[in-house]
């Protein structure tokens, strides 16, 4: 399988692209730690940069100056299935009879092993156990027969699943999304040139204007010279599935995603969790830097009401906001870190209570989900050894039942401490004095979706895509095949 990653892909009319996608990556950094690289294309051959390790570690100065070319695409992993080393890193790189390939993925697909047995039938000889290097061995094999846009499109009506893909075949360089638009992907207007990136974060960093985000089912193929792009809606679903997770916990905040601002989106879903589980304590706090817009949202709803839904009379102050945890900045994301050893030792040395926040007040702090219950357990008692009389835990999302087959780290139902436990069961093993979550009905109500247009399995255990031994929360139906240029008799 791939991963939860962030892919980028550049051209430009008259510049090295490498430089602009190493900034992209960085903007991207926080959607993959284990690996990153780049792949160019000078217009006669292709130039690739792939090692392990952060952006700012993989490439230097030389590096950079060796991926001639104004066009390329980039990649960072975040590795949730797959083998965790230098064959999986991306973007993966084939040369064959009808030129050079590139591709980064995004997601997950659900019949990986199905393709690679048939394509290892046929004679592929494959490098690594990620669903990449499938979908890049299907593509060029296509393209052995077929124009570049029949060869994508038949390649997506092959490989099912979640995909955001940047391609780069010789020096075109091409974005996709999966008919059901589960990851994000958005197309940048640049000086004298196009970017597609998995967020808008990217675009800003290189002082480049979003131009909307690439449509479920769409082909979008940038100009060459860099002065424009082409769509292809190549699949049209019924439904999307829009991942909501990306919206609680992995994009950036600044980013906006499917048309809406993360940050105001993570506001919106505090103030839904006022709304249906306030608690009126002395302080409320969030845990940073995840919970801080929901906090935020969460604190101004309480100050409007209070926790019965009532007016606030003028003399009532409502609740204060405050930091009451500080952060060490050069700890990453524990929930990125792949062992549980490693993810409760960083949890101590990533937070500490400020003590005058905390002393003898009622706390309700404020999170984005909780996976395992690890961080939480700890926050809980920091906050309480720290002199908390009370500790009220309120989460941003729903709890988290199931596991993730679209590349979010979520492990087995085991390790999910939801799965199999009531919140009053939760409370007690967290050591809060109470807790409370959002419900899938809020959530699609705060992101102003309809349910049917969100991908929620890992907190509903059912799922938009046809997985084996897991029940599906729509009626599964092929998506329709058709669009502005190919139509619908291959």
């Amino acid at each position: 399988m791939t991963e939860k990653c962030g892919v980028v892909g550049i051209a430009f009319e008259d510049r090295n692209a490498a430089r602009p996608l190493y900034y992209g990556l960085y903007a991207l950094q926080h959607r993959g730690q284990e690996s990153a690289g780049i792949v160019t294309h000078d217009g006669f051959q292709q130039h690739s940069h792939v090692e392990m390790g952060l952006v700012g570690d993989v490439f230097d100065e030389d590096d950079l100056e060796s991926l001639n070319g104004s066009t390329g695409i980039g990649h960072v992993r975040y590795p949730t299935a797959g083998s965790v080393d230098s064959c999986c890193a991306q973007p993966f790189s084939v040369s064959f009879k009808s030129g050079s390939l590139g591709l980064s993925h995004n997601g997950n697909l659900v019949n990986a092993e199905e393709i690679r047995d048939e394509l290892a039938g046929l004679g592929h000889a494959f490098t690594s156990d990620g669903d990449t290097e499938v979908i890049a061995h299907d593509l060029a094999r296509n393209l052995l027969n077929e124009d570049l846009i029949r060869a994508v499109k038949r390649t997506m009506k092959r490989i099912h699943g979640s995909y955001s893909l940047t391609i780069m075949h010789d020096e075109t360089v091409m974005g996709v999304r999966d008919p059901q638009g589960n990851r994000p992907l958005c197309i940048g207007e640049l000086d004298n040139g196009y970017i597609i990136a998995s967020e808008s974060a990217a675009i800003d960093t290189l002082d480049g204007e979003l131009v909307r985000d690439v449509r479920p089912g769409e082909l979008v193929v940038l100009s060459e010279d860099g002065s424009g792009f082409d769509s292809y809606q190549l699949v049209e679903g019924e439904s999307t599935a829009h991942c909501f997770f990306e919206h609680v916990y992995f994009a950036r905040p600044d980013s906006r995603i499917d048309g809406k601002l993360v940050y105001e989106a993570r506001r919106n879903l505090g103030r839904k969790l006022w709304e249906e589980n306030g608690v009126e304590t002395d302080v409320v706090m969030p845990v940073p830097d995840s919970g801080r817009a929901f906090a935020s949202g969460y604190a101004d709803a309480a100050d409007e009401t209070t926790a019965t839904g009532e007016p606030r009379a003028e003399d009532d102050t409502g609740v204060e906001f405050a930091e009451g945890l500080m952060k060490n900045r050069y700890v990453g994301r524990t929930f990125i870190m792949p062992t549980q050893d490693e993810r409760e030792r960083a949890v101590r040395l990533k937070l500490n209570p400020i003590t005058s926040t905390v002393e003898g007040k009622t706390v309700t702090l404020i999170d984005d989900s909780i996976v395992r219950g690890t961080t939480s357990t700890q926050l809980v008692s920091l906050l309480k050894d720290c002199g908390a009389a009370e500790v009220h835990l309120r989460i941003g999302a729903p709890p988290i039942v199931a596991p993730c087959y679209m590349g979010i780290d979520m492990a087995t139902r085991e390790e999910l401490i939801a799965s199999d436990k009531t919140i009053p069961e939760i409370e007690d093993v967290i050591g809060a004095d109470s807790l409370a979550y959002l419900s899938p009905e809020s959530v699609a109500e705060a992101l102003g979706a309809l349910r049917s247009d969100l991908c929620m399995g890992c907190v509903t255990g059912e799922y938009p895509y046809d997985i084996e031994g897991e029940p599906t929360d729509r009626e599964v139906t092929r998506p329709a095949i058709g669009g502005q240029t190919i139509q619908a008799d291959d």
